[in-house]
C-alpha cells in the first residue's frame, strides 16, 4: 500500500521513521509543508488551509490512507477533513492517557509539552479533562523547539539556554512521564534527560498511531515495543520513500542528505525510550 503522511516541517518523519519499524514494507509519501512552518503559530484558518493542501496533494498522488503527522494540524483540521474524504485519515494526540496511567499510585504529575495552539484547541482540552481524573497533568507551551528541530540544532547552547528557560518554569523532578505533543520533540530526548530524573518516562504518540493506521488499513505489522528494534539500514528506509517539501518532490542530494541525517537523529533517540 501507500501511505501518505504529513507534517509542517520535519517533525512528521518522526512518524514516518516509525512506520519503518512497524510497517517496512509499506511505500510511503512524506510531505513536508516547510513554506509554512511552524504551523503551531499561526491562525487556525491558516492550519485549516495548509492541512487541507496537503491532504489533497496527497490524495492526487494515489495514497491508500493519510496520516496527519502533526498534532496542532490534527487539533485544528482533522474533523473537517474526515468529513470531506472517504479514505482513512489518521491523526496524532498528545499521548496524555498511557502517561496518566504511570502516575498512579505514585503521587508524581505528567507534564505536556506542545505548541501553543494545539495547547489551547478544545480537542487537547477535552483529552485531558476525560482521562485526567485526578488533576496531576501540567501544561508547558514549547513554540521555539519546532525552530530548534528545523536547523537541526540539537545540541547547541542556544537550545540548552532555552530548555533551560522553559524547564525553570516548572518542578522537573515531580514528574513520572513527559508527554511530547509534538513530533518535533522527539528530537531532543537526550537534551530532555539533562532535566528530568532518570525514570521520568518519555511519550509521544508515534507508536500508537502507527498501530492504530495498521489497524485501519488491516495490514500486518513487525509487533514489538517502541526501542525494541534498531533499523540501521537508511538507504533502505529512503528507498521505500518519495519526499515532498510543500509541493516540490525532493530529488536533490543536500536536502536527500538532510533527511538522511534526521532519520539517523532519530534512530538514536530511539534507543534513548
Amino acid at each position: 500500500m501507500r501511505i501518505g503522511i504529513f507534517d509542517s516541517g520535519i517533525g512528521g518523519l518522526s512518524v514516518l521513521h516509525e512506520a519503518y519499524h512497524q510497517l517496512p514494507d509499506q511505500d510511503y509519501i512524506f510531505y513536508a509543508d516547510t513554506d509554512h512552518v511552524p504551523y503551531g503559530k499561526r491562525d487556525p484558518k491558516e492550519i485549516m488551509e495548509y492541512s487541507r493542501e496537503c491532504t489533497y496533494f496527497l490524495l492526487d498522488h494515489g495514497v491508500d490512507a493519510v496520516v496527519i503527522a502533526c498534532n496542532t494540524a490534527t487539533s485544528v483540521a482533522v474533523k473537517q477533513l474526515r468529513e470531506e474524504i472517504s479514505l482513512p485519515i489518521v491523526s496524532m494526540e498528545p499521548a496524555v492517557k498511557p502517561a496518566v496511567e504511570t502516575t498512579e499510585g505514585e503521587g508524581r504529575r505528567v507534564l505536556v509539552m506542545a505548541t501553543p495552539v494545539a495547547l489551547k484547541e478544545a480537542r487537547v482540552r477535552t483529552l485531558i479533562e476525560r482521562v485526567d481524573e485526578e488533576h496531576r497533568v501540567d501544561l508547558l507551551p514549547m513554540p521555539e523547539l519546532v525552530n530548534f528541530a528545523e536547523r537541526e540544532q540539537f545540541d547547541t547552547p542556544e537550545l540548552l539556554d532555552y530548555l533551560t528557560k522553559q524547564f525553570a518554569t516548572v518542578q522537573p523532578e515531580v514528574y513520572s512521564a513527559l508527554v511530547l505533543g509534538c513530533t518535533h520533540f522527539n528530537y531532543f530526548k537526550d537534551q530532555y534527560r539533562k532535566f528530568f530524573p532518570a525514570d521520568t518516562a518519555l511519550i509521544d504518540g508515534n507508536f500508537g498511531t502507527v498501530r492504530h493506521l495498521a489497524h485501519r488499513l488491516g495490514i500486518p505489522r513487525q509487533d514489538v515495543p517502541n526501542g525494541d528494534v534498531v533499523f540501521t539500514d537508511t538507504e533502505a528506509m529512503l528507498a521505500h520513500t518519495t519526499y515532498y517539501t510543500s509541493g516540490r518532490l525532493v530529488e536533490d542530494t543536500e536536502t536527500l542528505e538532510h533527511f538522511r541525517r534526521l532519520h539517523n537523529r532519530l534512530e538514536e533517540m530511539r534507543k534513548i525510550g
